[in-house]
């Protein structure tokens, strides 16, 4: 019987998997959409609606159990000033699993998670944008070569 036994062990430490947990907090907030194994999806989808529900709260004990919970400024300012506002009509449920395959290498059960009305150009966080300047200057350089 599994009595008093609430989440998954995932076959890991505990050490190591409040890290994980952290970590992919912080991508999914980053992000809005992250993709890994289903049991980690699993794992994380009540987690996150937590963290959400965290973040409607207008107090500071709130902000403070953010920070422990995330240990990420920028992760706990976008959860208070930009998740909570846009989920404050909602009463739950701000993530979605998506089945997405098996992995190629070992067969592992892929997911998708992501918030519900998601912004999509938030998965451009960290990539840089092309410049133009440079790109005139390369051909300028090839064509007189």
């Amino acid at each position: 019987m599994r009595h008093l036994m609430a989440n998954k062990k995932l076959n890991r430490t505990s050490e190591h998997r409040k890290s994980l947990l952290k970590n992919m907090l912080n991508s999914l907030i980053k992000y809005e959409q992250l993709t890994t194994t289903l049991p980690k999806a699993k794992f994380l989808k009540p987690q996150a609606d937590k963290i959400i529900t965290l973040g409607k709260k207008e107090n500071l004990q709130t902000t403070k159990m953010l920070m422990s919970k995330l240990q990420d400024i920028t992760s706990a300012n976008k959860v208070k000033k930009t998740l909570s506002k846009r989920y404050e009509k909602r009463s739950g449920g701000y993530t979605r699993i998506i089945k997405s395959g098996f992995r190629y290498g070992d067969n592992a059960p892929m997911a998708v998670i992501e918030f519900v009305d998601r912004d999509v150009e938030a998965k451009r966080v960290d990539k840089k944008k092309k410049d133009k300047s440079k790109d005139k200057k390369e051909e300028k350089k090839l064509a007189t070569t």
